[in-house]
């Protein structure tokens, strides 16, 4: 029986994280593996402390929370918790959860050595499809801070989804695992193409995305 796409992503992400060890380097500023382990098993186990991921209130609660799991659990124990899943109440929400999440972690831990080299395309095509679909759902949130500036993500394949509408539209070409990056914050390791009218275009290129 074939994994589904976020499981096989997570599966793939914590074998990553044991042949590399705690001390790689990642596209997360700041943070080696054994911190984004961390943070994944907080986000997952830990939902008061996560607040502070998207509410600046909190942040000092998820600070200590970070500090002190880190301390109470080896790095192959925090690996262990990631590759188990998410507690029971949150497994039926695993996929629109840890789609984007666990592709871009992945990636993070992959690329964090600077060699930013995308997956052969026919060895994750049914990880991007799903990325694809969820784009749909969610571009418009992701892409907030572009105001009123409009956005087409256009598909390699040539599939377009309209994430926003302004007076001008920029694009985003891409596989859809390299446009995921570029709209978490990953800009210089993503391989798109922007394009569209100047000041669209330019809008894009400075817009700040990612949590």
């Amino acid at each position: 029986m074939a994994i589904a796409p976020h499981r096989s992503e997570r599966n793939a992400l914590c074998d990553l994280f044991t042949r590399v060890g705690p001390a790689a380097p990642t596209l997360c500023e700041g943070w080696a593996t054994s911190d984004l382990a961390t943070h994944l098993v907080v986000r997952e186990r830990k939902p008061l402390a996560a607040l502070g991921l998207v509410l600046p209130l909190f942040a000092a609660g998820l600070e200590r929370t970070m500090k002190r799991t880190s301390k109470e659990k080896t790095y192959d124990g925090l690996v262990a918790l990631v590759r188990s899943g998410p507690p029971s109440l949150l497994r039926p929400f695993d996929a629109p959860m840890n789609m984007s999440e666990y592709f871009i972690h992945h990636e993070d831990v992959r690329r964090g050595g600077g060699d930013t080299t995308p997956r052969p395309e026919s060895d994750i095509a049914d990880v991007e499809e799903a990325l694809w679909k969820s784009m749909g759902r969610g571009s418009r949130l992701l892409t907030r801070s572009l105001a009123s500036t409009g956005l087409d993500l256009v598909h390699s394949d040539g599939r377009v989804v309209h994430a926003r509408s302004g007076e001008q539209a920029a694009t985003l070409t891409g596989r859809p695992g390299e446009i995921a990056l570029y709209l978490s914050g990953r800009k210089a390791a993503a391989h798109v193409e922007v394009g569209g009218p100047p000041e669209a275009a330019a809008a894009l290129r400075d817009a700040r995305f990612g949590i």
